[in-house]
């Protein structure tokens, strides 16, 4: 297995596992949460300790034919924990039901701690008391499968983000406001791009933004301990602990203080910090202005006081907060109310005193539903206290409103290549046309692999597979297996048509493939000489647009093949007496129709994947054709300081921008949008009977 290749389908696979375990037994979630990140904490120890040890031993002194014993400096070097053997993670799966597993977890944890200082009382112990012996046995077994053994890189990292990800739409912790979506952090950390120097998250929850900064350094084939210094402060003792379980599990370390940000400042960094970056409480109103008022760190005065002598709202306190921390090169990114770009009075003074520095750099217009804690729509503001001259009076206004991924029903995110193509806007506007350049052909490349990966590819499990040929040999399987009953019925039978239809659609489908690859192989080899000036690249996305719409065709057809399979199916069946036919194999058929479906849905989704990439490199060039920054209604603009002071100084970015043409969805499914509509309709109708009972009972109780 690839290093991250297929970890999606891990992750999911562990989390269900996990939470059904944790559904069975009758614990709450915030009562599993801690100890299962704890778990998960170990085992990724135990991968890096495993992935450096044999390198460590081979370079280890020897003396009268003994090497010395391993130490923790050893794994220090190589960003790994070293482990003790009661604290690696086989020995802990390796105890039977008769072992009292929670004792042995707890003196695991313990043994960390003593050898590492900045995790002293940081992980989980007590916690495990409270859970089932067979339930930890169940739980370590479910953390260390098979797959996991022979992983590298930094898989477990990416399984605890997960993790925080699904406890935080549990509400499980802090009513899950200690983390930030996954996109919005990650578009944050690669707009700054922290190559190094001091990172300060004064608000800092799980310490994501410190985790995707060290990410953007290794992507630089850096060493982000080398690179990067984290500060973060938080007022909660249980999300501190898991923000440095977070660092630690990705081999990080960070000085987090407990502080109530507002009124404390123990790093004190004002004036010092490279890069700051954060998604505060929004819209607070119990900040006591007395106290703050002669803070250094408002170098623009309050932004309003109330009747209570309390600031109005907290969100300028915040950015004023994250403005004074910066250096004189330093850069800020960081999630906002979307009140906050247009507030009127006394907040409307501290903006417009901002934007008169010349260095509010970039704002990011989020659409709602990013949020597992609150459906509000947010902005993301960027603050560069070392914007070239020419963009002084400048704001790059960006409404990336109409730009997001569903989720579920509830929750949105952006795709990779969504946020990509935001980034892409930036570079632009930057001049870092070669970073465009290298995305658009990267994209192509992408489509290419993609249809490739339509005849011989990989599943999520690494397993070779063969979409389409697959699919058609699922459906001449099923037709083979119908043949035997249709060769009983009169040659003049009403099934007769349908029978014809399938088989002319199956033998079309498979000219069409065949087409699709020779096609797919010409552009393959066209693709070996292409030029990637933005000239070329834009005929190359041209060129593609036909292997892009024949995907696309086979997608339908491939629905449209196994819907007719069905309906002649379900002819036989209404029509023609299967049940008194020995030569109808009622279960064969199912079975092979089962198999045709999946097969399917296979060549569906990795069709769909051919079209899709050609769809970003096209969404790109259509909108920035020379490969230069302008303005695309609806989507960006860079505004002059002028035009904001005429505009209340608002930092909207919809204000300036204008609405984007609508845009037909391809993707589409009508049938999947009933359902989901079905869906939410029943989860209203559940909630309203409860709602009714609640208030019939509170009536009861009135005496009503």
């Amino acid at each position: 297995m690839a290093q991250l290749e297929h970890i999606e389908a891990i992750e999911k696979r562990l989390w269900n596992a996990a939470d059904n375990l944790r559904a069975n037994s009758n614990y709450a979630s915030n009562e599993y949460f801690l100890p299962v990140m704890g778990l998960i904490f170990l085992r990724h120890a135990y991968s890096r300790y495993l992935s450096v040890k044999d390198e460590i031993e081979n370079g280890l002194p020897r003396r009268g034919g003994k090497t010395r014993a391993l130490v923790k400096e050893d794994f220090s070097q190589r960003s790994a924990i070293f482990l003790r053997p009661e604290a690696q993670f086989d020995y802990l799966v390796s105890l039977t039901d008769s072992d009292d597993r929670a004792k042995k977890i707890i003196e695991a944890m313990e043994s960390i701690e003593e050898d590492y200082e900045s995790l002293r009382g940081v992980l989980p112990k007590n916690e495990y008391q409270e859970l089932d012996n067979g339930v930890l046995g169940q739980l370590l077994r479910t953390l260390n499968p098979d797959e996991l053994k022979r992983v590298s890189g930094d898989v477990f990292g990416r399984i605890y983000e997960y993790f925080l990800t699904q406890f935080a739409d549990q509400k499980a912790h802090d009513a899950g406001e200690f983390f930030t979506p996954v996109s919005l952090v990650s578009l944050i950390a690669n707009v700054l791009e922290p190559e190094k120097g001091i990172v300060l998250d004064p608000a800092c929850g799980s310490g994501g933004m410190f985790v995707q900064s060290a990410r953007f350094v290794e992507r630089l084939h850096e060493n982000p301990v080398d690179r990067l210094t984290f500060y973060g402060l938080e007022k909660n003792a249980t999300t501190i602990r898991l923000a440095k379980m977070n660092l630690a599990v990705h081999g990080l370390e960070g000085n987090i203080q407990r502080a109530i940000t507002y009124y404390e400042d123990p790093h004190e960094l004002v004036g010092k910090a490279d890069f700051v970056m954060a998604n505060p409480p929004f819209n607070v109103d119990e900040i006591d202005a007395d106290k703050v008022k002669k803070d250094p760190r408002l170098p623009f005065g309050l932004p309003g006081t109330n009747k209570k002598e309390k600031v109005s709202n907290g969100n300028y306190v915040w950015i004023s907060y994250f403005y004074s921390y910066l250096n004189e090169h330093g850069r800020a990114g960081f999630v906002m109310s979307s009140q906050a770009s247009s507030a009127g009075r006394d907040e409307a003074k501290v903006r417009q005193r901002l934007v008169e520095t010349g260095d509010v750099d970039v704002m990011v217009a989020i659409r709602s539903n990013f949020f597992y804690t609150r459906t509000v729509p947010c902005e993301l503001w960027f603050l560069n206290r070392d914007k070239p001259e020419d963009y002084r009076d400048k704001v790059l206004m960006i409404d990336a409103r109409n730009v997001f991924r569903k989720v579920t029903r509830k929750i949105y995110d952006f795709s990779p290549e969504q946020e990509k193509n935001i980034l892409a806007i930036v570079w632009l506007y930057r001049g870092d046309t070669e970073k465009y350049l290298d995305l658009v052909a990267g994209y192509c490349r992408r489509m290419l692999e993609e249809g490739e990966c339509c005849f011989k590819g990989c599943n999520d499990e690494g397993g070779m597979i063969e979409p389409i040929p697959s699919f058609i040999s699922s459906m001449t399987t099923l037709r083979s297996c119908l043949d035997p009953f249709a060769s009983t019925l009169p040659k003049d039978g009403p099934h007769v048509e349908a029978l014809s239809e399938f088989d002319e659609t199956l033998k079309v489908f498979g000219s069409d493939a065949d087409s699709f690859a020779d096609n797919l192989s010409k552009e393959k080899e066209s693709w070996e000489a292409q030029g990637t000036t933005n000239g070329e690249l834009k005929g190359a996305v041209d060129r593609l647009f036909p292997l892009a719409e024949s995907a696309r065709d086979l997608v339908k057809q491939s629905d449209l093949l196994y819907k007719l399979a069905v309906r002649l199916i379900d002819s036989f069946e209404s029509d023609c007496n299967t049940k008194k036919s020995p030569a109808w194999k009622g279960k064969e058929i199912t079975r092979t129709r089962k198999n045709a479906d999946f097969a399917r849905n296979v060549a569906v989704e990795q069709l769909k994947q051919v079209r899709y990439f050609w769809r970003q490199a096209h969404w790109l060039t259509e909108r920035f054709p020379d490969a230069k920054l302008c303005d695309v209604e609806g989507l960006v603009k860079l505004v002059d300081r002028s035009e904001i002071a005429e505009n209340d100084w608002s930092l909207t970015p919809g204000r300036y921008v204008g609405v984007a043409p609508e845009e037909v969805d391809e993707d589409f499914d009508f049938e999947e949008a009933l359902r989901e509509i079905h869906v939410e309709l029943e989860d209203l109708n559940s909630e309203a009977v409860v709602l009714a009972e609640r208030i019939k009972k509170n009536f009861g109780e009135l005496g009503v």
